[in-house]
């Protein structure tokens, strides 16, 4: 089974958001992520949820 994580600088990258959004958007649990010894990553699949609920929360205050 493979699992694929992202750093907090690929979701930077792909959100095109600073090192402190991410670590806001962790801190109040709207992006899972996981510990690693000292590192903190982001599967993939959490990502995805929380993009999903971007669009939901986007398409509901239309």
């Amino acid at each position: 089974m493979s699992v694929d994580l992202f750093t907090v600088d690929d979701v930077m990258a792909r959100l095109q958001i600073g090192r402190h959004t991410v670590y806001q958007l962790i801190r109040s649990r709207r992006l899972h992520s996981v510990r690693i010894g000292r590192c903190r990553r982001i599967p993939a699949t959490a990502l995805a949820t929380y993009l999903d609920t971007l669009s939901k929360e986007a398409d509901d205050g239309r």
